[in-house]
């Protein structure tokens, strides 16, 4: 089970060993809130609905959920919300509050992923993802699952 508190900008992860880790992480600069185009971090009940990116290496950028290069900060693009490392992409679990219609946290491509702005963990600067250190990025996609709960809240 994976916890993720707006309010403390972490996530925590029960591990099957029933020992639980905490990670500093960055969630959406304009806050907590569901609906598309809001550039905010859905809160509720979610899932993990698939890992990308197992194998590849540390810094791997992804377009599309594709990998398309490995960044280097020598030729950052300020104005690119870089994509790093792996994807965890989330999937609402309650209907009407973050899946289907104008909330479905799938179709917003909400993600826990891996940041070219390792400085901002730990304060809201996200478009809605969930950022992370890349990392524990690695730890959390090496020791988490498809299907795998996630909670989010504010």
């Amino acid at each position: 089970m994976i916890i993720i508190s707006l309010s403390e900008q972490m996530l925590y992860h029960r591990r099957k060993t029933g020992v639980w880790y905490a990670y500093p992480v960055s969630t959406a600069a304009k806050g907590a809130g569901n609906l598309s185009g809001s550039f905010k971090t859905p809160l509720g009940r979610h899932r993990i609905a698939k890992k990308i990116g197992d194998g590849l290496p540390l810094l791997t950028a992804f377009r599309s959920r594709e990998p398309f290069c490995i960044y280097d900060p020598e030729n950052d693009d300020p104005d690119r919300d870089w994509i790093l490392t792996r994807i965890l992409w989330l999937t609402g679990c309650e209907t009407g509050k973050n899946r289907r219609g104008k909330v479905d946290t799938h179709r917003r491509f909400i993600y826990i992923h891996g940041t070219h702005e390792e400085d901002k963990i730990g304060t809201p600067a996200s478009h809605g993802c969930i950022r992370m250190k890349n990392k524990d990025m690695l730890d959390l996609f090496e020791n988490s699952a498809v299907g795998e709960a996630v909670l989010i809240n504010g």
